[in-house]
């Protein structure tokens, strides 16, 4: 893994260097060619993707503590879960909207404003789309098919009153993700410091510099190292490599490997109400991590 380390320190920027992936190439030219991108005036709201084609590194539990701080500072928040596994649709169930993940892609973005007409009034809240079976189709259609409707729903959404939207996404570079990306203005990607994990940086790294071709404001955010154990050194010497190699990409902060945030998960709240003592550190990471994500999405 080191000759990763060593060739990253040679090049002046390890981001701009990425060669693009041939096929997400071809789809965003597909995409620009018929003219499928929404130019619609968009309010003031802001969408963030979270990302990362290697599953089990954090990026839900992430995603959800977001949601919860942002409704704590007075935020009225829509969460958007493209992923199938459907983590984030567990932990927020209570407050699923009972529009679909699914219908984000094949409905009007009228349909959406009428299905949240009176959802959102003017107190913080909330709002799920749910993550559901039909979603598995998506990632058999052409993102120029799909991609048109999902960023001008996102942008409905914004008139329904929402302050922000987070979307949670599957573990792999398809074309829920692409079409993510091309919606959002924002992109956070949690990393585990292991190999398999950190192996797919590049990759990651190359969507996102391939999408801003069809969505030039696209800001990447940076990784977030999460699940971290201090005790174990692979991850100590992992997280130094990644520091000295991707030092305009990597975020300050960083999560523990904590098992009260996957209580907090399991109990479908934010750590910060666990009542265990080891929830406290963890707490204080998450709200640390939320504050430096809100600044840069310059969210009061």
């Amino acid at each position: 893994m080191f000759s990763l380390w060593r060739k990253a320190r040679r090049e002046n920027s390890a981001a701009s260097r990425l060669l693009g992936s041939t096929s997400l190439r071809f789809a965003l030219h597909g995409w620009q060619r018929g003219k499928c991108r929404d130019e619609n005036t968009r309010s003031e709201m802001k969408t963030m993707v979270a990302a990362n084609q290697k599953g089990g590194v954090g990026k839900t539990a992430t995603l959800v503590h977001l949601a919860f701080d942002a409704l704590e500072r007075g935020l009225r928040v829509g969460v958007v879960d493209l992923d199938t596994q459907a983590n984030a649709s567990w932990t927020l169930k209570e407050f699923a909207s009972g529009y679909t993940a699914s219908q984000m892609f094949d409905q009007s973005s009228d349909e959406v404003r009428a299905w949240f007409n009176g959802e959102v009034t003017d107190e913080p809240c909330i709002r799920l789309v749910e993550s559901d079976a039909k979603l598995a189709n998506m990632e058999t259609k052409k993102l120029a098919e799909v991609g048109a409707t999902f960023r001008s729903n996102i942008a409905a959404l914004a008139d329904s009153g929402f302050d922000m939207i987070l979307i949670d996404t599957a573990p792999s570079l398809g074309v829920g993700l692409a079409a993510a990306l091309i919606a959002a203005d924002f992109v956070l990607s949690p990393i585990e410091l292991e190999t398999y994990s950190i192996q797919g940086i590049q990759k990651m790294v190359t969507a996102i510099a391939n999408v801003r071709q069809a969505n030039p404001k696209l800001q990447f955010l940076g990784m977030v190292p999460s699940k971290v154990d201090a005790r174990n050194p692979r991850h100590g010497r992992h997280l130094q490599e990644l520091e000295a190699a991707y030092p305009q990409l990597m975020i300050p902060e960083r999560v523990g490997l904590r098992s009260s945030i996957a209580d907090a998960l399991a109990s479908g709240v934010p750590v910060w109400k666990i009542r265990k003592t080891a929830a406290r550190k963890a707490a204080k990471e998450v709200r640390a991590l939320a504050n430096y994500v809100f600044n840069k999405m310059e969210i009061a």
